[in-house]
């Protein structure tokens, strides 16, 4: 997902990852205040880029609030168990044909049955082509997704011929062809039910989204201010919320929120601004968290340019990213608060090898600057990196151009937008003309969700308009492998085959770097940067 995301890998796989870096915070002497049960926090977000339809919310803002919202057929426990929660089961004898049986009594919000048509409708909606949804490429593997969702022209249709309802608490998915951890890709946003009320008027239900999930809407949604939800007094899941609602707050700038986390003006934030990294252990004291999770931060280019889709242009890209000094930034600039990456998939992911991107990402100013003439340099020996002024990559993105002019002579300038929602308008219109930050925070902890969401031909996350056919083959193995093993194997293959043409820059392995206020405790982060949100407590006033 962007930073909020075709995945395959085994449940086994989010147990490392969340072993490794099990939800820190929620520990300290706070935690044996008087609990309000009903009572409300304030979490710290962006305004989110689009409406809130699951499959048209790939970044941070609107994700977070949707996966609130909404519960899918199936979630992972604290220890990386695959579990059920509106399904009761989910089988298959060849990992091609599944039978789903769903759990009797779940509601949406405005108290509609949750039924298989509720999943099978936004399923089908979601993947035609007329609705141009960011998330359509995850229903990819089910059988009829070319009919509905063509290469060009209009679908032939509006329902994948993949999937059957067969009454109200059963329906059954056939795939074009075997995917070993189909089940478990069915967590993702994208495959959440829809109310009948989502097909009577789509944008309405943008403003005012209706889910099945342990929180629902509380009053209008406050553009550019705040999303507040309610406790869901009827929800039937197994993450029964211990507070009465979140309250979601937009910032347009950190440092503006880390005050208000400072002063218990906002309650949880999870990523505090450069300006804080040195000094906000010493603010929160216990209340501080710094630890690896899923998400890695590139810089990414244009293929679609002109200038820069030019073949001989990877040698460009390969040299500029051996004239960035990853390792320094992180230790001046970011104060460690980031690792220097070594490749496109974070250290606490399955499927993770060292130096996978060999000796493109290590510093090396002498080849740099041989890569980038022998590539033919730099279109107009200028670029800029553009990023969002609100998430506070102002410090990296300048420290990042810094290298390269230094390094290579090539004119860079780190352009902000003034927010995500703007940055992510331009790159999602395909109207960018150089580099930009490219941040991904994974939707399963394991090497296929870093490599085929973004790098697959046509995947919904591929900015750059990328294409390798021989890379997609690649990915095709992977996701037919008997074992997850043998698929990790393959994805690495992919990984390295990367570096042969750059359509992005790896830079960073990220932290969760956040904290909570003196008003809530219990306050855990997993893998995904996510507080758990329906564990918090709110302390008695």
């Amino acid at each position: 997902m962007r930073g909020a995301k075709s995945a395959t890998w085994v449940a086994g796989a989010i147990a490392v990852a969340l072993t490794a870096t099990a939800c820190g915070g929620g520990s300290g002497s706070g935690n044996n205040a008087a609990v309000d049960p009903n009572g409300t926090y304030t979490y710290y977000n962006t305004e989110p880029q689009n409406p809130l339809i699951p499959t048209n919310t790939n970044e941070v803002g609107g994700g977070y609030i949707v996966k609130n919202l909404f519960r899918g057929l199936v979630d992972f426990d604290a220890k990386g168990k695959l579990q059920y929660q509106n399904a009761e089961s989910i089988e298959s004898t060849d990992n091609q044909h599944f039978t789903v049986k769903l759990k009797k009594g779940w509601k949406f919000h405005n108290g509609e049955p949750v039924t298989a048509s509720s999943f099978v409708d936004a399923w089908n909606w979601g993947a035609n082509a007329k609705n141009a949804q960011l998330n359509a490429s995850w229903f990819e593997p089910i059988k009829g997704y070319e009919e509905i969702h063509p290469e060009k022209g209009d679908p032939e249709t509006d329902k994948m011929s993949g999937l059957k309802v067969v009454n109200d608490n059963e329906f059954t998915i056939e795939l074009s062809k075997p995917v070993s951890t189909f089940k478990e890709r069915l967590f993702y946003d994208a495959f959440y039910p829809l109310p009948k009320a989502f097909f009577k008027d789509t944008k309405a239900f943008g403003e005012h989204p209706i889910g099945n999930g342990p929180y629902q809407q509380d009053g209008n949604w406050e553009h550019k201010v705040q999303f507040k939800t309610k406790k869901y007094a009827d929800y039937k899941g197994r993450d029964k919320p211990k507070n009465g609602g979140v309250i979601f707050k937009f910032y347009n700038t950190d440092d503006s929120a880390y005050n208000d986390l400072v002063s218990d003006k906002v309650d949880i934030m999870y990523k505090v601004p450069n300006s804080a990294t040195s000094k906000f252990k010493s603010d929160l004291g216990e209340r501080a968290v710094n630890e690896p999770y899923g998400g890695q931060t590139t810089i990414a280019f244009p293929m679609y340019d002109k200038e820069w889709g030019k073949p001989e242009k990877a040698k460009v890209r390969q040299g500029l990213s051996m004239a960035i000094d990853r390792e320094t930034i992180v230790k001046t600039v970011l104060k460690d608060a980031y690792d220097a990456a070594d490749g496109w998939v974070p250290t606490v992911v399955e499927g993770y090898e060292k130096d996978a991107c060999g000796e493109f990402c290590k510093f090396n100013p002498t080849k740099a600057k041989q890569l980038i003439k022998e590539g033919g340099g730099v279109p107009g020996n200028k670029m800029t990196i553009t990023f969002n002024n609100d998430g506070g990559h102002r410090d990296w993105a300048e420290a990042v151009c810094n290298d390269i002019k230094q390094n290579t002579g090539v004119n860079c300038a780190a352009q902000p937008r003034p927010t995500f929602q703007q940055v992510r308008n331009e790159i999602t219109g395909k109207k960018m003309d150089s580099a930009f930050r490219m941040a991904w925070v994974q939707d399963f902890p394991n090497i296929s969700n870093f490599i085929s969401e973004q790098y697959r031909t046509g995947a919904g996350a591929n900015d750059m308009g990328f294409s390798d056919p021989e890379l997609d083959k690649l990915m095709d193995q992977a996701n037919a492998a008997k074992t997850i093993e043998e698929s990790n194997k393959l994805y690495l293959q992919a990984e390295k085959k990367l570096t042969e043409t750059m359509p992005s820059i790896p830079l960073f392995f990220d932290h969760t770097l956040g904290g909570y206020s003196n008003n809530v405790q219990n306050v855990k982060f997993d893998t995904y940067r996510q507080a758990i949100w329906t564990d918090v407590e709110v302390k008695k006033k």
